[in-house]
C-alpha cells in the first residue's frame, strides 16, 4: 500500500507541473479561450476523483462495498483520462495542438498511474472481502502531510476549471478577458 501511496504522490506532483506549466501558463485554458471547456469539465471532474483519493488513502482503508466504491472511482479516472486524450486534440487544435512535452508528461503519468494501480488492487480485492466500512490505518507520516496538502490543492484546481467553464469571469484570473 505504501509503494502505491508514493507513486500517487509523484502522480501528483506530475499532475501539479503539468497543470500549473502547461494547463495555465502555455495553453492558459482557464483564460476563456474559445471551445476548452470540454477539456476544463473533464479536468475538474478528475481532480474531484483525485482530492478524494489524496486525502482519504494515507488514512483509511475503504472495505467491503466501500472497497467497490473506490473501485469504482478508479475506473471513473480511467474512463475521464482516456475522454481527456482524445477531447484534448480536438480542443487544443486552436491552440496549435498539445504540446509535445506535454504529451509525453501524459504517458509518464499513464505509466505511473498504472505502477500505483498494481499495487493498490489487490488491496482493493483484500479490502472487498471485508465487511463494509472505513477502518483506519495510517501510512508513514511523510504521505499523511504530502498526500492532504496535495489533496487540497487538486479540489482547488478542479474548482477552478469547472468554475472557468462554467462560472463567472473572475475565476478566469489572471488569463480570463474582463
Amino acid at each position: 500500500m505504501i509503494t502505491a501511496l508514493v507513486l500517487l504522490a509523484v502522480q501528483g506532483a506530475l499532475g501539479a507541473f503539468d497543470t500549473l506549466y502547461y494547463h495555465e501558463w502555455r495553453a492558459r485554458l482557464p483564460g476563456g479561450v474559445p471551445g476548452t471547456a470540454p477539456e476544463l469539465v473533464l479536468h475538474g471532474a478528475r481532480d474531484l476523483l483525485y482530492a478524494v483519493l489524496f486525502a482519504s488513502l494515507p488514512f483509511v482503508r475503504w472495505e467491503g462495498l466501500a472497497a467497490w466504491a473506490l473501485a469504482a472511482l478508479l475506473l471513473a479516472e480511467i474512463a475521464i483520462t482516456l475522454r481527456d486524450f482524445v477531447v484534448e486534440d480536438t480542443v487544443r487544435r486552436p491552440l496549435g495542438g498539445v504540446y509535445p512535452g506535454e504529451r509525453v508528461m501524459h504517458a509518464v503519468m499513464g505509466i505511473i498511474y498504472g505502477g500505483a494501480l498494481a499495487h493498490l488492487v489487490p488491496e482493493i480485492w483484500r479490502w472487498a472481502r471485508g465487511p463494509t466500512g472505513f477502518s483506519r490505518w495510517d501510512a508513514p507520516l511523510s504521505l499523511r502531510v504530502i498526500l492532504p496538502l496535495m489533496a487540497a490543492g487538486v479540489l482547488l484546481s478542479g474548482l477552478r476549471d469547472l468554475g472557468a467553464a462554467y462560472g463567472p469571469r473572475w475565476l478566469r484570473f489572471p488569463w480570463g478577458r474582463a
